[in-house]
């Protein structure tokens, strides 16, 4: 057991069965033992590769796809580009560089980035110098201005709950301990939540259903100031719409564990689920985008002619892998598919290029 696990299992040991959000918010979050408190997780020497550092054309696309929003609407001056859980500030960094090549746009953003952890902060202060950073622990801290914001694997990590169908309504799951005092997850005794009746359409006993309250009010709070004040924000991440089916998952080493082995040595996520963002954001009265797959959005901002660009300097191994990262981002078969993009703007402004209007 974990130094986390100790204090994890004298909790439950006084106070009984823990809710999984709860265990994933102390694992991730815990100051002294939490994730992301204490490390770096990214890159080949830590747990996960996000895809800005698979490949600098990830960024460059969503920078100009930002800036094709900020002319659309205007030239808003100043303005605030924000970035909720940047990692290392590559992301940005490349988005930044990117949106050089739009005339005064780099000289009216104010570069604000949402991130808890102090570790991470450190590293984002090193990639972004000599650009002036403000950090925030919350979206509710940036100031009242236009907001065009990104959001790349962030909302995967935010605490979720879960619900297994059983004949008499629904049973939560719950984390408890074992005769010999591991963490072991259960199910609570089943009881009738109201917000998920409606799911008893659509579901049958033993399917699980999660829900994110965190994602959720996440974006309804984004939302509702780029309907109040302007701007645009792109929200990417693994995931997909209607939430069904049990995808809470840990990651150490590139390898996927057991999420109640190690707590807080082991990312972990869920996959998001974009149906309740969409209506979220609607009902404060953003404009929402159709969900759009990640490797049909990189293609139509262009991602292969700027990869055929950057491959003409390239030979050997560093062209294959050029070619690697290009196809890894892009095809249906890697992370073109399995991560999905959402995108929000006020509510007279157009739809950042790439996006479809969501129909629904």
């Amino acid at each position: 057991m974990t130094p986390l696990g100790d204090i994890l299992a004298a909790q439950i040991a006084a106070e009984g069965p823990m809710r999984l959000d709860r265990y994933m918010s102390v694992c991730l979050l815990h100051p002294e033992h939490g994730y992301y408190a204490t490390r770096d997780p990214f890159g080949r020497a830590g747990d996960f590769i996000t895809a800005p550092e698979i490949s600098q054309m990830f960024g460059e696309m969503l920078g100009l796809c930002l800036a094709q929003a900020w002319l659309d609407q205007g030239r808003p001056t100043p303005f605030i580009l924000a970035e909720a859980g940047p990692g290392r500030g590559t992301l940005m960094a490349d988005m930044l560089r990117a949106m050089k090549a739009v005339r005064g746009m780099v000289d009216a953003a104010e570069v604000h980035l949402i991130e808890a952890s102090p570790t991470l902060r450190e590293i984002q202060k090193q990639k972004l110098a000599p650009h002036q950073v403000v950090w925030h622990e919350t979206i509710d801290d940036l100031p009242d201005t236009p907001l065009f914001l990104v959001a790349n694997e962030f909302l995967d990590a935010l605490p979720i709950r879960q619900f297994q169908r059983v004949e008499q309504g629904w049973a939560e799951r719950q984390i408890g301990l074992s005769d010999e005092g591991a963490l072991t997850p259960g199910l609570a005794p089943p009881t009738r939540f109201e917000a998920l009746e409606p799911r008893m359409a659509d579901t049958v006993p033993g399917n699980v259903v999660e829900t994110c309250a965190a994602a959720v009010s996440f974006t309804e709070r984004l939302a509702a100031r780029i309907a109040r004040q302007g701007g645009a924000a792109l929200l990417i991440d693994y995931g997909n719409w209607h939430s069904k089916g049990d995808t809470f998952q840990a990651l150490k080493a590139h390898e996927p564990v057991d999420p109640f082995a190690t707590p807080g040595e082991a990312d972990l996520t869920a996959h998001v689920d974009f149906e309740p963002l969409a209506q979220a954001a609607h009902r404060v009265g953003a404009k929402v985008s159709a969900m759009t797959a990640q490797g049909l959005l990189l293609e139509r901002l262009g991602i292969t002619a700027r990869a055929q660009r950057l491959a003409q300097a390239l030979s050997g191994a560093a062209r294959e892998t050029h070619i690697a990262a290009h196809r890894r981002l892009t095809h249906p078969e890697e992370m073109g598919h399995l991560f999905q993009a959402l995108a929000l703007v006020a509510p007279n402004a157009p739809l950042p290029p790439g996006f479809d209007p969501n129909t629904d």
